[in-house]
C-alpha cells in the first residue's frame, strides 16, 4: 500500500504504484481545490493532520477495502499546508483485475477518508476565513 501525508502530492508517483500486470482496471481519484465556496471566492485552503493518526486510520480503511473487494493495489495519499485552488490535495487509487471493484473501492474510500481521518481544512476568503469538517 501507498499511504503518506506530504507537501506536494506527485499524480504519476501514485499511478505508477497501481500499475501491475494483474491489473486491467486503475481507478485515481484526484481531489483539488475549488475557488469557490457556499458563494464566496476562496483565495486558498489550508490543511493540517494528526499524521500519526491519520496515517493509522487510513491503514484501517484501506485494509477495510481489501477485505471488501479483490484489488491488487491501493494508494492514499493527503497533502498539508495552504494549497491554491487547482492544486491537487488528496488522491485516491485502486487497481483491480475488473472495473467495477476498482469504481467501488475507490468512492469507499474517499468517503470514508473525509468521515473518519483526522485531517482539518481551513477556507480562506477575501473577506475571512472558516475551519471546515471539524471532525471527526
Amino acid at each position: 500500500m501507498l499511504i503518506k501525508i506530504v507537501e506536494h502530492i506527485d499524480l504519476n508517483e501514485a499511478y505508477a504504484y497501481l500499475q501491475s500486470p494483474e491489473a486491467g482496471a486503475v481507478n485515481l481519484f484526484v481531489g483539488t481545490v475549488r475557488n469557490h465556496s457556499k458563494g464566496k471566492d476562496v483565495v486558498r485552503l489550508d490543511f493540517e493532520a494528526y499524521d500519526a493518526m491519520a496515517i493509522r486510520q487510513m491503514e484501517h480503511i484501506a485494509n477495510e477495502a481489501f477485505d471488501k473487494w479483490p484489488l491488487v493495489k491501493l494508494a492514499i495519499v493527503h497533502a498539508v499546508g495552504a494549497k491554491d485552488p487547482g492544486t491537487p490535495v488528496v488522491v485516491i487509487g485502486v487497481s483491480s483485475a475488473h472495473r467495477d471493484a476498482s469504481f467501488e473501492a475507490c468512492r469507499f474510500l474517499i468517503d470514508e477518508l473525509k468521515k473518519t481521518v483526522p485531517i482539518w481544512k481551513k477556507e480562506f476568503y477575501e473577506d475571512n476565513s472558516v475551519w471546515v469538517n471539524a471532525h471527526p
